[in-house]
């Protein structure tokens, strides 16, 4: 399996890059970036672009995929709706119109967020551009599933690049484990999600689910026992 992954270099990217890495089941693992990953592994394609509302020039770097990992996000922390659509809206749906194009078939998993406004009319910005994307990718002639993942634990080096969310994981990871007993429908952890995500993957069509909340994401995500 050829996977791409958009937002390999955050909390969530670096934790579904690692497990794509370690999956004997994907040969390939292209990764669309701003900035050198570092990251060095014989799978590992590495594409450095700028512009994430326009990948055209991408497009034949971009052919002949079977799944992409979309977890490319930034926090509405400071941003108007404007700025935050552009990054939420514009370059998701970039992304999936080349793939449509050069990749038929394909499988999208995006990274949306619990809370994610369906309606796209609630009063929460943040949770309506989010819907809003949500219903534009599930209605493309794609494979696709929406990952709602609540509280994220990050595992194997993951870093949120937000400053508070930094400064939350560092006082509260200690306590995921009772967080995860008291609350397993709303705790994840980057592993589970990344395993999650290549599950759907794997299997095109067998989940049937297409919106995902943590309890579902634990669920494809658990490791063999």
């Amino acid at each position: 399996m050829n996977v791409v992954i958009f937002g390999a270099s955050g909390m969530v990217g670096h934790g579904v890059l690692h497990a794509c890495l370690e999956d004997a089941a994907i040969a390939r693992v292209v990764v669309v970036v701003r900035a050198p990953l570092g990251v060095s592994h014989p799978k590992l394609h590495e594409i450095v672009h700028d512009d994430f509302t326009d990948l055209s020039a991408l497009a034949e770097q971009l052919t002949g995929l079977d799944a992409c990992f979309y977890c490319l996000g930034v926090s509405s922390a400071g941003r108007d709706e404007t700025e935050y659509t552009r990054i939420t809206y514009d370059c998701t749906l970039a992304a999936a119109q080349v793939l449509v194009e050069r990749s038929p078939g394909i499988t999208f998993a995006y990274v949306s967020g619990e809370g994610t406004d369906s309606t796209e009319s609630g009063r929460t910005m943040w949770a309506r551009v989010k819907g809003r994307t949500e219903n534009a990718l599930l209605a493309l002639p794609v494979n696709a599933y929406m990952f709602r993942p609540g509280y994220i634990r990050p595992l194997k080096g993951a870093v949120s690049k937000t400053s508070a969310y930094r400064v939350i994981y560092g006082l509260t990871s200690w306590l995921y484990p009772v967080l995860h007993r008291l609350a397993p429908g709303h705790t994840t952890t980057t592993e589970a999600l990344g395993r999650a995500m290549i599950a759907v993957a794997t299997e095109p069509g067998a989940e049937e689910r297409h919106v995902l909340d943590s309890r579902d994401i634990n669920r494809l995500g658990a490791k063999p026992s």
